[in-house]
């Protein structure tokens, strides 16, 4: 599942070129970085556990804003950021739960005759129902 979230970036006040990144959406969801690419960076590693998180915990989270909703200072500036929630989870996601299920026999002896891995499918379902 990919996420498409706004993001506040203030400069640091030491004009050091960094950055501190808040996420509206996400309560205390906040990163900094040393630079624009190291705080887009710090930023969408922020939100995704964040999101993987209440996921995690049974917990829905909140839709994104819309970018133009959104109000700065005139130091601050919003940008989108993807959040790829499916790579961050293969890579830190520390949870996973073994579900026994009931399907129709034509459907599993279809499944298993062209090699469909019922658990990505079942993922990839719920994932995509948990974006809406």
């Amino acid at each position: 599942m990919k996420l498409l979230y706004p993001a506040i970036f203030t400069p640091f006040e030491d004009g050091s070129g960094g950055y501190t990144v808040e996420f509206p959406d996400l309560p205390g969801c906040v990163s900094e970085g040393q630079d624009l690419i190291d705080a887009i960076e710090m930023g969408t590693d922020a939100a995704c556990g964040w999101i993987l998180d209440e996921l995690e915990d049974g917990k829905s989270f909140p839709g994104p804003s819309s970018q133009s909703d959104i109000s700065t200072n005139g130091k601050e500036f919003v940008n989108m950021l993807v959040l790829n929630i499916d790579a961050y989870s293969a890579k830190y996601g520390s949870q996973t739960v073994r579900k026994n299920i009931t399907l129709p026999a034509w459907l599993n002896t279809y499944g298993e005759k062209n090699n469909i891995n019922f658990s990505k499918v079942l993922t990839d379902a719920l994932m995509q129902h948990a974006s809406h």
